[in-house]
């Protein structure tokens, strides 16, 4: 839902379970907390979620006490930036990073859900992303520096961190969490020489990225948005052009799951421009031929896969970490997702069947998605038995990793298996999806 609502004092109120009505009522009860009355009504509540009006001071000072924000952040940020939710992006710049990592940080301490980035917004960030150098990295020696032996035992902890299978990783959300909160107090501190702190900017990136990819499997969009937004900063000021075209490429991704392929394609063309390496150019014509196939462009898509296999067959030596699995099975899993889309779900089918005969255990986050976008194809072809087969195999599997997104894409699945009630294994993938 986080995706749709686009008024920060209306997701702040959903947040909470409140109707327009509960709102006004707190108001009014804040009111009398400090010893006067307010007319606040749902009108009122409508108008300044739809922009047709504007709270007064007082007004805004009695939010602030319902939703429990300080009346310097009021004064500070002003309507409605103070409020629980926004969808701008900070822009680059040389002080960028610790307020954008603090801001997703403080997402996931506040266990809130902010708004996820519009369409606008991604676009811009990704042009100026593109369109900007980075500059050097300030440091401030006059106290303790950090050292390279504690930056050595923070890498080795963030590399064990961020290259957990997703089943393990389900388990670690605490540890990345703190993880990134000590980094970023770090970088705060800017105690440190330019290599140190370039080292340190990479790291938050890699943490940050990972954090994101972990709450976009629980189908938290919004938060994921801002951990990449955030990675996307430290990226940058580290110098790491590829790094931080992969972490554009996790955004575009999100905004093809969400249904806006052409943001993403957008995103996707900016990142490919400045990408070097070509295991990192591979993915991100992979990732942008996806969002071609979901457009219909038919033509781009198949030019897009090309690139993919071409930048791929180039490779040579270690790829960067962020993408070193990216591998043969995910051009042909891919591929065939690009085919399903197209219309084309014959060869699709063989070509998702033969990546996915390639993918290792540790993929099975994969795995679980490419099997319900097979159980669809097999539903909107009349082939009950093979997709709830394909269905059940994606619930288990996502279940097992715990990623709540591929649990929902079967949930997603299930309304259309209701006329095949009886069909071999139908019944039974009901009865999963009823008790998931």
């Amino acid at each position: 839902m986080d995706d749709l609502i686009r008024h920060p004092l209306a997701h702040a109120r959903i947040e909470r379970g409140w109707t327009g009505p509960d709102l006004a009522r707190e108001i009014r009860r804040a009111a009398l907390r400090r010893g006067f009355r307010s007319g606040v009504e749902r009108q009122r509540i409508w108008k300044w979620e739809n922009g047709r009006a504007i709270p007064d001071n007082d007004s805004q000072l009695l939010l602030a006490d319902v939703f429990e924000i300080a009346p310097r952040t009021v004064a500070a940020l002003g309507w409605p930036h103070w409020l629980p939710g926004r969808d701008s992006s900070i822009p680059l710049g040389p002080h960028s990073t610790v307020p954008a990592l603090r801001e997703a940080l403080r997402s996931s301490m506040d266990r809130r859900t902010f708004l996820t980035y519009s369409s606008a917004a991604l676009v811009g960030f990704a042009h100026q992303w593109a369109a900007t150098d980075p500059t050097a990295i300030a440091s401030a020696l006059d106290g303790q520096a950090v050292d390279a032996e504690l930056v050595d035992l923070l890498e080795a902890t963030g590399q064990k961190l961020t290259t957990l299978v997703t089943e393990q990783r389900q388990h670690t959300r605490t540890l990345l969490d703190a993880h990134l909160t000590t980094v970023t107090d770090l970088i705060e501190d800017g105690n440190y020489t330019e290599p140190v702190g370039s080292r340190l900017h990479t790291l938050a990136a890699r943490l940050s990225q990972t954090v994101g990819w972990h709450r976009f499997d629980q189908g938290k969009h919004a938060a994921a948005g801002r951990f990449w937004h955030g990675a996307l900063h430290s990226a940058h000021a580290s110098g790491d052009r590829d790094l931080g075209a992969g972490i554009m490429s996790d955004l575009a991704y999100q905004a093809t799951w969400l249904k806006d392929p052409k943001t993403a394609a957008e995103i996707l063309r900016s990142a490919i421009a400045r990408t070097e390496h070509p295991t990192a150019r591979s993915l991100l014509h992979l990732r942008l031929a996806r969002a071609q196939a979901a457009l219909g462009e038919g033509h781009a898509c198949r030019r897009s896969l090309e690139g993919a296999e071409r930048e791929l067959s180039r490779t040579a030596g270690e790829a960067p970490a962020w993408c070193s699995w990216m591998s043969h099975a995910d051009l042909l899993v891919d591929s065939g997702q690009c085919l399903l889309d197209l219309g084309q779900p014959e060869r699709a089918h063989q070509l998702i069947g033969e990546g996915m005969a390639l993918l290792p255990s540790a993929r099975d986050k994969t795995r679980a998605v490419f099997l319900t976008y097979e159980a669809g194809s097999y539903l909107k072809a009349g082939e009950a038995d093979q997709a709830a087969a394909a269905a059940a195999e994606s619930l288990t599997l996502a279940n097992k990793i715990g990623a709540p997104r591929c649990v929902a894409l079967v949930r997603e699945l299930a309304p259309g298996f209701n006329k095949y009630a009886g069909a071999d294994g139908v019944n039974d993938l009901l009865e999963r999806v009823r008790t998931s």
